[in-house]
């Protein structure tokens, strides 16, 4: 029953259209109609401006963060060993990416999930989510494209887990969402 909650936990934490709710409810528009046609922080920057844009980028990190943390206070509801919370918080983590990139509550038409991961890396370690951050600003500022910085910090996930957490498990977390973010880029990566 607990993992069952936790995947629906997860999943519809990750649902929650920030970008789409924002942009009709402040601006009167479907942000998947404008721009890049993605429900993410980014097009909501271009398309609709940078405090919206704030906003969304906010709530995204917020959802991935707290769909992270959600087996961390679930603990008293099983037996508690260390696995079962590190399973359940790759279970949760996992499941709010695939909520933001296929949500329920927005016609299964979401985001790329960049944020959403920001957020659950933040909730499993800080300092991975500041390398990762720190990556996506140096290649922004260097080569001035939100994809190609979102796509260099994908990519480095991997290292910075490995380097930092030296756990093998967050390490394999770290590939899998790499490569669904890599993927949900394939756009991108033919435009540059």
């Amino acid at each position: 029953m607990i993992f069952l909650y936790v995947i629906l936990s997860g999943y519809i934490l990750g649902s929650i259209p920030s970008a789409v709710w924002i942009g009709k409810l402040f601006h009167g528009i479907d942000i998947r109609e404008h721009g890049s046609k993605n429900a993410g922080a980014t097009n909501t920057f271009r398309v609709i401006g940078n405090g919206s844009g704030i906003i969304v980028l906010i709530l995204d990190v917020l959802k991935g963060y707290i769909a992270a943390s959600v087996p961390l206070y679930l603990s008293h509801l099983y037996i508690g060993f260390k696995d079962d919370e590190l399973i359940l918080q790759l279970i949760a983590s996992f499941c709010a990416i695939i909520g933001h990139v296929f949500p329920v509550l927005a016609n299964f038409k979401g985001g790329k999930g960049v944020a959403t991961a920001l957020g659950v890396f933040a909730a499993v370690s800080l300092s991975v989510a500041g390398g990762l951050a720190l990556t996506w600003l140096v290649v922004a500022l260097v080569f001035r494209y939100s994809s190609l910085a979102a796509l260099a910090s994908a990519a480095s996930a991997p290292l910075w887990t490995w380097w930092l957490l030296a756990a093998p498990v967050y390490t394999g977390l770290a590939m899998l969402l790499a490569l669904m973010l890599i993927l949900r880029h394939r756009a991108n990566i033919g435009r540059l």
